[in-house]
C-alpha cells in the first residue's frame, strides 16, 4: 500500500528560486496571469463543492462526519473530568513560564538550556536559525510545548473506546503537524532569507507551483513530490529486459531475460500489490530486486496488474486469485516446464498469496515450492494507523463513493497513505515547492509513488470489511474464495517472511502473527527502515541491516529481544534460504521459447495506464 507512501524523505533541491531581476512590466504580466489562473481554478473548485462538498474538500478515504463525531465524544469525556483538564493546563502554563525565563536569559546574553527539543529524527528544524536566533528558538519551543501538551491531553482522556482514541490521536497529530511554524512564511527563517534574497520571487514561483498542482488535480490540490517529467516507464524506470508472455483481463505476466548462462530449476513468481504498480521492484538497475534475482540465476516472473476503470467495478477478490495469482502460476509452469514454483507476495499481494495457497491446498495442488511474504498482513487485529480509516461508518462512506464510479479514486488512496507520514510526504513539499519556490527534486521512488492505481468497488469493499474490519482471514473458514473455505493453517510449504521495523502500513508486530498461523516451517526476518525502503534495499547500498532469530513459537517481543543483528541487506539471507530449495541448474530460459509466445516487450502496456 502503497504502499505509497511510505517512502523516503525528499532530498533537498539545490535549485533556488529564479533570477529576481525582472522589470515592472514582466512582474505585472506574471501577476495578471496568476490572477487569471487563480480565478479559473477557484471557479472549478467552487463548482465541485456545489455539486458535492465532500469531493472538493476531502481527498482521502477518511469521512469528515466520522472525524467530527470522534472529537465530539472526546470533548464530552474531557469536560466530565474538569480537574484533570485544569491540571493539564497548569502544566502547560508552567512550561511556558520556564520557556519565557530561558528566553529572557538568552536575550540578556546568558546561556540557558532549552526547555524542550525536537526529536532527533525531526528534520523540520534543521536550519541553524532555529537554535541560534533567540526569537526563532522561542517560536520552535513554544510550538513543541503546545503540540506535546495537546497530544498528551487528548491521549490521556479516560473512557474513549480504543478505535475512537486512535482516531482522535491520529487527527490531532495531523493538526499539530499542519500548524508547525515551518509551514508558514513569516515563521520559517529559511523562507524569510530566501524571500529577501529573491525579492519575493520565491513566493511568486511558489504560487505558480500551487496553481499548477491545483490544475493537475482538477481543482483539488495534488502536490508534486518529484519532477514527473524526469522519468518515463520503460525508459529510465522499469528497464530490466524482459517480455510479456501472457495476459488476461486482470494482469500481464512478464518474464525477464536471464543474465546467467544457467539458471535454477525452480522459477520465481512475484505478486506485487495492486494498490501500486509493480515497478517499485524494478526502479533502476542499482536498486532493482528483479535484476538482482536474475543476476543470482533465478528465472523471474512478475505480475503487472491492470489499473481498473468503471468497467471493472464488479471484479472480486476471487478474480484476483483465480485470474491473477493462480493463472500466473500456471502460465509460469507452462513457460518453464517446471513442476514447482517459488511464489512471492508483496503487501496485499502477500495477503492474496496466503489465501491462494490455502485454496490450492484444498484443491490438492502442491505446485508451490516455497512462499515468501514482503511486509504482509494476514492477521489484521493490530493494523496500525490505517485502522483509523476503517470502521462501519467510514466503510459505508467509501462504498458510496465507489458506487458512483465503480472504483475508489487513486487520489484518495494516495492522500490516505501520505497522511500516515504527513511531515515527510505533505508538509516538506509545501515548504519546498510553495514557500521556497523550488522545483520538485527528480526522485524515482517518488515518481512511482505518484503513479497511483484505482481499487475496484466490489474487491475493495470485500478487502476492507473481511480483512481490516472483521479480521476473518486468520480464522479457519472465515472467508470463502472460489467456493473454498480458506484455512491458513493448512499451508505446509516452507515460508520466508520479511517485515520492516519502521513500517507504518504493515506494522511488523502485526505481520509477525502469521508465524503462528501457517502450518509449515517459517523463517521470519526483520529489516530496518519502512514499508518501501526496507524492502527495496539492495546489498550494494549496505543500508539498514536486518535481524534474525531461528527460535520458533515466540511472541514478537521475545523474538526481537533474542534476535541477532546483521549488517547489509536481507536479500542475501533470502537467497541463502531460497537457493537450496530451487532444484538443479538448467540452461537459461529464453522468454517466448516455449508454449508461451512473446506478446510484447517489458514493461508491457498495463503498467502504462495512469489514473488521472
Amino acid at each position: 500500500m502503497a504502499d505509497q507512501a511510505s517512502t523516503q524523505t525528499l532530498p533537498p533541491s539545490d535549485a533556488g528560486a529564479s533570477d529576481p531581476g525582472k522589470s515592472a512590466e514582466e512582474w505585472n504580466k506574471i501577476v495578471a496571469e496568476i490572477g487569471e489562473r487563480s480565478q479559473r481554478i477557484l471557479g472549478e473548485f467552487l463548482s465541485k463543492a456545489a455539486q458535492d462538498p465532500s469531493k472538493a474538500i476531502n481527498a482521502s478515504m477518511s469521512d469528515p462526519a466520522s472525524i467530527g463525531g470522534a472529537f465530539l465524544e472526546l470533548t464530552a469525556k474531557m469536560w466530565a473530568n474538569p480537574q484533570k483538564l485544569m491540571e493539564s493546563q497548569l502544566s502547560l502554563w508552567n512550561d511556558y513560564m520556564e520557556l519565557w525565563r530561558a528566553t529572557a536569559l538568552r536575550l540578556a546574553g546568558t546561556e540557558a538550556s532549552p526547555v524542550i527539543e525536537p526529536e532527533a529524527s525531526d528534520k523540520r528544524f534543521k536550519d541553524d536559525a532555529w537554535r541560534q536566533n533567540e526569537i526563532f528558538d522561542y517560536i520552535k519551543q513554544s510550538y513543541l510545548l503546545a503540540s506535546r501538551w495537546l497530544q498528551s491531553t487528548v491521549n490521556g482522556v479516560d473512557g474513549l473506546d480504543p478505535h475512537t482514541q486512535r482516531k482522535v490521536d491520529f487527527y490531532t497529530r495531523q493538526f499539530v503537524d499542519a500548524m508547525a511554524p515551518t509551514n508558514f512564511a513569516l515563521t520559517n527563517p529559511e523562507v524569510l532569507r530566501t524571500t529577501v534574497a529573491t525579492k519575493g520571487e520565491n513566493l511568486v514561483k511558489g504560487l505558480e507551483h500551487l496553481l499548477e498542482d491545483m490544475e493537475k488535480g482538477g481543482g483539488r490540490l495534488r502536490i508534486s513530490m518529484t519532477d514527473e517529467k524526469a522519468f518515463k516507464v520503460g525508459v529510465n524506470v522499469a528497464t530490466t529486459p524482459g517480455k510479456v508472455v501472457a495476459q488476461n483481463r486482470m494482469m500481464q505476466l512478464i518474464q525477464y531475460e536471464a543474465t546467467t548462462p544457467e539458471v535454477k530449476e525452480t522459477p520465481i513468481l512475484i505478486l506485487p500489490p495492486w494498490i501500486n504498480k509493480y515497478y517499485i521492484l524494478d526502479l533502476r538497475p542499482k536498486n532493482s530486486l528483479v535484476k538482482w534475482l536474475t543476476d543470482q540465476g533465478y528465472t523471474t516472473f512478475v505480475v503487472s496488474w491492470i489499473n481498473p476503470d468503471e468497467s471493472m467495478a464488479d471484479i472480486t477478490f476471487d478474480d484476483y486469485m483465480l485470474e491473477g495469482a493462480i493463472a500466473a502460476k500456471n502460465f509460469v509452469m507452462t513457460a518453464t516446464a517446471a513442476k514447482k514454483v517459488h511464489m512471492v507476495g508483496y503487501c496485499i499481494g502477500g495477503t492474496l498469496l496466503a489465501a491462494t495457497l490455502a485454496y490450492l491446498k484444498a484443491k490438492g495442488d502442491n505446485s508451490v515450492a516455497t512462499a515468501t511474504y514482503f511486509v504482509t498482513m494476514t492477521d489484521f487485529k493490530e493494523a496500525g494507523d490505517l485502522a483509523v480509516f476503517v470502521d462501519e461508518a467510514q466503510i459505508v462512506s467509501i462504498e458510496k463513493k465507489m458506487a458512483e464510479k465503480g472504483y475508489l479514486d487513486a487520489a484518495e488512496m494516495a492522500t490516505t497513505f501520505n497522511l500516515l507520514r504527513a511531515n515527510d510526504l505533505i508538509w516538506s513539499f509545501v515548504v519546498n515547492n510553495y514557500l521556497l519556490g523550488k522545483e520538485p527534486f527528480p526522485f524515482d521512488l517518488l515518481y512511482w509513488n505518484a503513479d497511483s492505481t484505482r481499487m475496484p468497488r466490489v474487491m475493495h469493499s470485500f478487502y476492507l470489511r473481511n480483512m481490516y474490519l472483521d479480521n476473518k482471514l486468520m480464522k479457519p473458514g472465515g472467508i470463502t474464495l472460489g467456493g473454498v473455505p480458506i484455512d491458513l493453517g493448512t499451508i505446509k510449504c516452507p515460508t520466508y517472511m520479511v517485515s520492516c521495523k519502521e513500517d507504518h502500513i504493515a506494522p511488523w508486530v502485526s505481520t509477525f502473527a502469521a508465524t503462528r498461523l501457517f502450518g509449515g516451517p517459517v523463517r521470519f526476518v526483520l529489516s530496518g527502515s519502512g514499508h518501501i525502503a526496507g524492502v527495496v534495499n539492495p546489498p550494494s547500498a549496505n543500508k539498514y541491516g536486518y535481524w534474525t532469530n531461528d527460535a520458533q513459537g515466540l511472541s514478537a517481543d521475545t523474538w526481537i529481544s533474542g534476535a541477532a543483528a546483521h549488517p547489509g541487506s536481507w536479500w542475501t539471507d533470502w537467497d541463502a534460504w531460497l537457493a537450496p530449495q530451487s532444484g538443479k541448474t538448467v540452461p537459461a530460459r529464453v522468454p517466448g521459447d516455449s508454449k508461451l509466445k512473446v506478446l510484447g516487450d517489458a514493461p508491457g502496456s498495463y503498467v502504462m495506464v495512469r489514473a488521472t
